[in-house]
């Protein structure tokens, strides 16, 4: 399996949002983001899905900047 096939396959969280805004970062910004934001995206995808959505729909805070950063490009671009 690819990484980016890895990657979408982690992305797929079986909670439609989430899907959809972790999806939305891979199709639009993983390609552009440097070797750092991709692998806080990696290690992003590896966090419990409630904790994801709380950091998604602002609900708290991301505990590392580097995923804060990428929360915080994502909850720019969609209104959770």
């Amino acid at each position: 399996m690819s990484l980016d096939a890895h990657l979408r396959w982690r992305c797929r969280r079986g909670m439609r949002e989430l899907d959809q805004l972790l999806g939305w970062y891979l199709d639009r910004r993983y390609a552009e983001s440097g070797a750092v934001e991709r692998a806080a995206f990696a290690a992003l995808l590896e966090q419990p899905d409630p904790d994801l959505w709380d950091w998604l729909s602002g609900r708290s805070e991301a505990p590392q900047a580097a995923w804060r950063h990428i929360v915080d490009e994502i909850r720019r671009r969609h209104r959770v």
